[in-house]
């Protein structure tokens, strides 16, 4: 592997890296709010390779055979991951992971004002937070939408879950809330579902750590593409 390889290399993963910033690809890995340092990433891993390309071409064809020889062939393998994340776009932690996670539900430093009056769209982070440690006082008779995806446990409990992360998908966790009520009848895992229902003071616990776990009381259910977004970010 010459300079000329390594710097093709290092071009073809700026403008991957480039690619999956200014496209909804990066959130399959980030959150949204890494986008500028990943778009510097990728400029700067583009800025290298020119460098690289110029520096060689300074010094002549004669360095580049020496070099061509001296590299290991080994060296060739660090174009797997390249390929990887340019072929194979991974798809988004669902239900699977959320029912052998438990609830990574923390109680927040404080919550905003909600609206006086009317329907309130919520996160399922928001809504468990507030109906734990705010025992629901501002979601009481009010009307709330959520959208989630669907998790069934080993018994068959029906959850909506939306998982969070601080930095990327690997550090990604669940924040769950139990469903009753109108549930459809028959619920595919994986499923992403709007819900409309109301607040109820009912709580039960999560099977797999012990975390608190809201209940939601649904009255209507509808299925819904995955969001462009399919992580909350904490």
């Amino acid at each position: 592997m010459n300079r000329q390889a390594q710097a093709a290399l290092l071009f073809l993963l700026g403008a991957t890296v480039l690619h999956a910033g200014l496209t909804d690809l990066h959130l399959r890995y980030v959150k949204a709010g890494l986008r500028p340092l990943l778009l510097l990433s990728g400029a700067v891993l583009i800025a290298t390779a020119a460098a690289t390309i110029r520096y060689a071409w300074r010094r002549g064809p004669r360095e580049h055979d020496a070099e061509r020889h001296r590299e290991p062939r080994i060296s060739w393998l660090l174009t797997l991951p390249l390929f990887a994340l340019i072929l194979v776009a991974p798809p988004a932690l669902g239900s699977y992971s959320a029912t052998h996670t438990g609830t990574a539900l923390q109680k927040p430093f404080g919550f905003p004002d909600l609206p006086a009056r009317g329907p309130l769209r919520l996160g399922v982070g928001e809504y468990a937070a507030r109906a734990v440690y705010d025992d629901g006082r501002h979601l009481r008779d009010r009307p709330i939408g959520i959208t989630g995806f669907v998790a069934l446990d080993r018994t068959g409990t029906p959850y909506l879950v939306r998982m969070t992360l601080n930095c990327c998908a690997a550090d990604a966790q669940p924040v769950k809330i139990a469903l009753t009520g109108e549930i459809p009848p028959v619920l595919q895992p994986d499923t992403w579902l709007e819900i409309t229902g109301t607040y109820t003071p009912r709580r039960t616990r999560d099977p797999v750590n012990g975390g608190p776990v809201p209940y939601f009381r649904v009255t209507r259910a509808e299925p819904v593409p995955p969001p462009p977004d399919p992580y909350d970010a904490t």
